[in-house]
């Protein structure tokens, strides 16, 4: 039987995007391509058909969102008179509609993200499809580098990006490697727009999110707004599921039309009905999105948009170790695409629920995902893929190394990485499920422990989704999902499903097999708690004090409980979710546990155990230095023990007292501050390899100079006799410290026949100059003024009377004898008439002596 061709004419009627059809042909006949046109063109219904057509196997599209994958495949399929699983088909987390026959498969990034790690050739997929690149999402990110990379090795394979906006010349650079690929630009084809502004009288945020007296605002502004334009369908965008649901809450109350939400929590009933358009029959609606509705589908119908002016977005806490999503205003970037939803089928009206003001101080464009995002499931995918780290692999935005550094220690922690950042074997197992690393770990780990896949799938399903724990308590949250009573209860059975399959299979032999020791000995109030240490063992917790509702994580992150939480008393936890917070909330933290469960402390340190250190720290206290034996797992102490000091502590010791007092704690002698000095010149004005002698970076380089002499010391040795100098020229680099004293030499030559010791310039003086104190008449005849470095700085002389006191200063010697030196010698002869004051100084005989001793 021939495959499949569509019929691009039914599906390119009346689309913006039909009239390059032809450009759209020669272009992805190339082998890869750009697409760049704004919403509302019908890129996303034309353009995959057209690539399909071009190709004898699959193709596959992805979408951003689940939601925008089944719209998206619905109306192609509809409008080339099939249904979904035939010619078009779609696969989600935990939803598949494909066939022998199917031509197109739409899939989320994820989706092919895990295929490609499975079969990195593609095996039957002849061209891929990557829409909404513009939202430089993380796994669209890592697609198009490693899509790059399988286009090397399979010429055959077709790759198109497209987008609304977005930076067409790098993506055409990363799909093209040596020569760009070509780039296609539909013009707009949107109607007209009336843009109006309705500036709350309120703030829309605090640190709370999005205020409740903003989403009366909003809500008030929507329904008059939808009264006064008629018969026509409204869609208001606000920034997550929460304020969708409190703000369908709120429209119900002011109107009697229809309004429905949209968000990803939703069933794929709810969602379809959202995104299907009106009914026959049926009357004007009010869709309440998130973001989703911003550009990756079309919500049939609109002609009112009605938007906050805020996005949420992914910020990760480095310090805290916390990744997550805050509320900000969004971009210009994004306000402009929500406004022309409403002028993609007719002419619309846009009204923006704040002021022009608002809208100036917004940022152009929102920064990449892969910016700020944990990184940990990119880093192993990468790992899986064979360029640890990124490394060969063309990026849009370069990986941020602290990011990467922290994923993998995670990595390392879960057993996925090896030492050299390469993924073992259980590594490469866990990056192939539709589930997140640390939750696929937990799942598998968690199924092999418990001999049951159940309980595993359960907590699993509730991290995984957005529930929300009551006082932070995971395990009563669970319970409450079990019996039915939580919201979101049948969306969670039907997860718990998925991921017992998903366990079964990864498993093997470890489900149904009888549980460990351990699990067998843990109380069933704590099998909840275990799956959370397995999926963050970071997130052990312990708390501070007896009665405290605050928490030390092992990440060394500090977090309270909320007031009032079931799990208060606990003495240790294990957390799944913290997030930043201050005030009475936060206890001081900065931070508070969102979702937790309780543990025991043999399962802490059972899970933990990577993270268990022995050290032995030294101080000096008191003139004395004294030891502790401390064990911690990761920042929790566990135990503190004195112990008798020994030699070998007598270096850490002194070398923390350093850290904590500065250097001052050392005796900086004459000879040690000198050679201080004389580096520092010889570093400000060469550079390397000339070591740096701020306070800084000697502190940072500590063990390298000053560690060798410390670790020698004994304990009867006093620390104001260590020899400064002599650590100091370890810095020295060779073989340039050869040149170190005709660089920057210690005393200076004057024409007397005496030397005059140089003062060299303070550590950190950007613009200070050499110099030397000299009696006037031992510079007689010298009209150079000397200069070091290799000729870059002059030295300053300091010309003294007799008596040793200034009479000038200057670094241009020749110009002082033909000028100055006249008015000093007409004030000076008379006072020190046994001194030499020559009417010429050029001819006259330097010396340091009177003249009635001159020979």
């Amino acid at each position: 039987m021939p495959a499949h061709r569509f019929d691009l004419d039914a599906l390119g009627r009346g689309l913006v995007v039909a009239e390059a059809r032809a450009r759209l042909e020669e272009a992805a006949a190339t082998g890869a391509m750009v697409v760049t046109a704004p919403p509302g063109t019908g890129k996303t219904t034309l353009v995959p058909p057209l690539v399909a057509n071009l190709v004898p196997g699959r193709t596959l599209l992805t979408q951003p969102r689940r939601v925008a994958v089944r719209a998206a495949a619905r109306r192609i399929a509809h409008l080339d008179g099939g249904e979904v699983g035939g010619a078009v088909g779609l696969t989600v987390r935990g939803e598949r509609h494909v066939g022998p026959g199917t031509r197109l498969e739409v899939v989320t990034p994820g989706v092919l993200l895990r295929r490609l790690l499975t079969d990195p050739g593609l095996d039957g997929v002849d061209a891929v499809v990557l829409d909404e690149v513009h939202e430089r999402s993380l796994d669209v990110d890592l697609l198009l580098g490693m899509l790059a990379e399988v286009r090397t090795l399979r010429e055959d394979l077709q790759v198109t990006a497209m987008s609304a906006t977005l930076d067409a010349d790098a993506v055409a650079r990363v799909l093209g490697g040596g020569t760009p690929a070509p780039i296609v630009d539909v013009p707009s084809g949107l109607h007209p727009l009336d843009i109006r502004y309705a500036a709350p009288p309120v703030a829309r945020l605090d640190e709370r999110g999005v205020t409740r007296a903003f989403l009366d605002h909003l809500a008030r502004t929507t329904a008059a707004a939808h009264a006064a334009a008629g018969d026509v369908d409204a869609l208001v965008f606000v920034p997550g599921a929460r304020e969708v649901d409190e703000t369908v809450r709120r429209l119900r109350a002011l109107t009697d039309v229809d309004v429905l939400a949209l968000h990803g929590r939703l069933g794929a009933r709810e969602q379809d009905r959202a995104t299907g358009g009106r009914r026959p029959g049926e009357g004007p609606r009010i869709v309440v999105s998130t973001a989703l509705a911003e550009s990756s589908l079309t919500v049939p119908g609109v002609r009112l948009v009605i938007d906050a002016g805020l996005a949420r977005e992914v910020r990760r806490d480095r310090a805290r170790g916390m990744t997550g999503l805050v509320t900000v205003s969004a971009s210009r970037a994004s306000v402009e695409q929500r406004s022309g939803r409403a002028a993609r089928q007719g002419p619309g009206t846009a009204v923006r629920a704040y002021s022009e003001t608002d809208l100036a101080r917004m940022r152009a464009a929102a920064p990449p995902e892969i910016a700020s995002a944990d990184l940990t499931d990119a880093t192993l995918a990468l790992a899986c893929w064979g360029t640890p780290r990124a490394e060969g692999l063309a990026l849009l935005t370069p990986l941020p190394p602290d990011a990467v550094s922290d994923a993998e220690q995670v990595l390392r922690a879960l057993g996925l990485l090896d030492a050299e950042g390469r993924a073992t074997e259980a590594g490469r197992r866990v990056s192939t499920l539709p589930v997140g690393v640390r939750e696929a770990s937990a799942l598998v780990a968690g199924t092999r422990e418990l001999g049951s896949p159940t309980v595993p799938a359960e907590v699993i399903a509730a991290l995984s989704d957005d529930h929300r724990a009551e006082g932070a308590d995971l395990s009563s949250l669970v319970g409450a999902l079990r019996r039915g009573s939580a919201p979101g209860a049948e969306r969670w059975r039907r997860e718990v499903r998925r991921l017992e399959r998903i366990a079964r299979e990864a498993a093997g032999g470890g489900a149904g097999a009888p549980p460990t020791a351990a699990a067998r000995a843990l109380p069933a109030e704590l099998r909840t708690g275990l799956l959370v240490a397995l999926a963050r063992p970071d997130r052990i917790a312990r708390r501070t004090a007896e009665h405290a509702r605050t928490y030390l994580l092992a990440s060394g992150t500090r977090a309270a409980l909320p007031e009032g939480s079931p799990l208060l008393g606990r003495p240790w936890l294990a957390i799944a979710e913290v997030q930043r917070a201050e005030g009475r909330a936060a206890d001081g933290t900065g931070a508070v546990i969102r979702s937790a469960a309780p543990i025991d402390d043999e399962t802490a340190l059972r899970v933990g155990a990577h993270q268990l250190r022995e050290e032995r720290t030294a101080r000096l206290d008191g003139g004395r230095v004294s030891a502790r034996l401390v064990r911690r797992l990761g920042a929790i102490v566990l135990a503190d023990t004195p112990v008798r000091a020994e030699a070998a502590d007598m270096g850490p010791a002194l070398a923390a007292h350093v850290r904590e007092h500065g250097l001052g704690a050392v005796t900086w002698d004459g000879a040690a501050d000198a050679l201080r000095r004389r580096l520092a010149l010889l570093h400000r004005e060469l550079g390397e390899p000339w070591p740096a002698m701020d306070d800084g970076t000697l502190l940072e380089r500590l063990e390298t100079w000053l560690g060798p002499r410390l670790a020698a010391m004994r304990p009867s040795d006093r620390l104001d006799r260590l020899d400064v100098a002599g650590a100091l020229r370890t810095l020295l680099p060779w073989p340039e410290a050869a040149r170190l004293d005709q660089l920057v030499p210690e005393r200076l030559g004057v024409p007397s026949g005496r030397t005059a010791r140089i003062d060299y310039p303070e550590v950190g003086d950007p613009a200070g100059r050499p110099r030397v104190e000299v009696k006037l008449q031992e510079c007689f005849g010298l009209a150079e003024t000397p200069r070091l470095v290799d000729g870059r700085v002059p030295v300053v002389f300091s010309l003294l009377s007799p008596a040793r006191r200034p009479l000038a200063i200057t670094d241009d010697l020749r110009s002082f004898w033909s000028g100055p030196y006249r008015e000093v010698r007409k004030e000076m002869r008379g006072r020190y008439p046994r001194h030499p004051w020559p009417e010429d100084p050029w001819s006259a005989p330097a010396t340091a002596r009177t003249t009635s001793r001159r020979p």
